[in-house]
């Protein structure tokens, strides 16, 4: 049985690094309140002259060398990300051309924090259909473009940043994606929103209510994203055929909130040395998140042949998904 597998991983985080420290100086907020609720220490912000493809580029170009293929090898590249250089084109046609993949396809995917593996999904099911035989996957963020930077509540959380895979044909038994599950709820979608950048609404007016700012009823989301990861995990688990949690070697939540992640380690029965945190050094990067996260846990060595890898996301939309792999 042929199977999709992560050739490599890399992943590209800007310069300028905000701490909350920092934060205390321009909004009415602490530290020590910020870490409490959230996990988080610090966050990277872009400067000028560096964009979200630029990002993603360079992610794409780590993963490219650690898998050993050219960029020509590839037949398509999929980049998610809510926050692209301009409508079009799109980030994976620029991360496409500048980094010479001239014969692959490239568009983006619109599924906010869960978007990567939307992506790793769609790319699993091209290969599996023998239509691709080698994938780019990207996730990449500029957040805090789209964060209110009086609005405590939401520019304490998010931080920009890119990770990406290569994805490519296994026929190892013991390898490769076990199970891939999508969700989605739309009914809830004002509860984490961004309501003007589209065609709704005018520029002026979207302006004027600055509705070009993310919007979030934290406590409703959390309810949400907790009830649903739980769910979502555990049908991830079983289609693997994997007994349940205590079968996983590493655990790569996305990472909005350590209190998320700790309610869903818990639920799960996974401890603590098999969860792969790192929101205190980065925040929330919404699709970037988990491929920075996996690209750390495996330049670190956390990852070995044949290990049981599961990854969780849930994002506005709302969207939800996990993926189950063996690594």
């Amino acid at each position: 049985m042929v199977r999709s597998a992560i050739l490599g991983t890399g992943s590209y985080l800007p310069k300028k690094r905000v701490s909350n420290k920092e934060l205390e100086e321009i909004v009415d907020t602490s530290d020590e309140w910020i870490k409490t609720r959230t996990g988080i220490e610090a966050r990277h912000i872009i400067s000028d002259g560096e964009t979200n493809s630029v990002l993603a580029q360079k992610a794409a170009e780590m993963a490219i060398e650690m898998a050993g293929i050219s960029p020509e090898d590839l037949d398509l590249v999929i980049a998610a990300t809510l926050t692209p250089d301009m409508p079009m084109p799109s980030v994976a046609c620029l991360v496409q051309d500048a980094i010479g993949a001239k014969n692959a396809g490239a568009f983006d995917l619109y599924a906010t924090c869960s978007g990567f593996l939307y992506g790793l999904t769609v790319a699993d099911g091209l290969i599996r259909a023998d239509i691709s035989k080698k994938i780019l996957v990207i996730g990449s963020e500029t957040l805090s473009r789209r964060v209110n930077w009086k609005d405590r509540t939401t520019c304490v959380l998010f931080g920009d940043g890119a990770g990406a895979v290569v994805l490519g044909a296994s026929s190892e038994n013991n390898r490769g994606i076990m199970s891939a599950c999508l969700h989605s709820d739309g009914s809830l979608g004002g509860l984490l929103t961004i309501r003007g950048l589209g065609t709704r609404h005018d520029l002026k007016k979207t302006l004027e209510n600055e509705w070009q700012y993310i919007e979030m009823n934290g406590r409703e989301v959390f309810k949400h994203a907790t009830r649903a990861l739980e769910a979502v995990s555990i049908e991830a688990i079983e289609a693997a055929g994997w007994a349940d949690a205590s079968m996983i070697d590493l655990f790569i939540p996305h990472q909005a909130n350590i209190r998320i992640i700790e309610h869903m380690r818990e639920r799960l029965g996974i401890s603590r040395e098999r969860v792969f945190i790192n929101i205190d050094k980065y925040g929330n990067t919404s699709a970037a998140s988990i491929p920075i996260a996996l690209d750390e846990a495996n330049r670190k060595g956390r990852l070995f042949p044949g290990a049981r890898v599961l990854m969780s996301a849930f994002g506005g939309g709302f969207t939800w998904a996990s993926v189950a792999m063996r690594w």
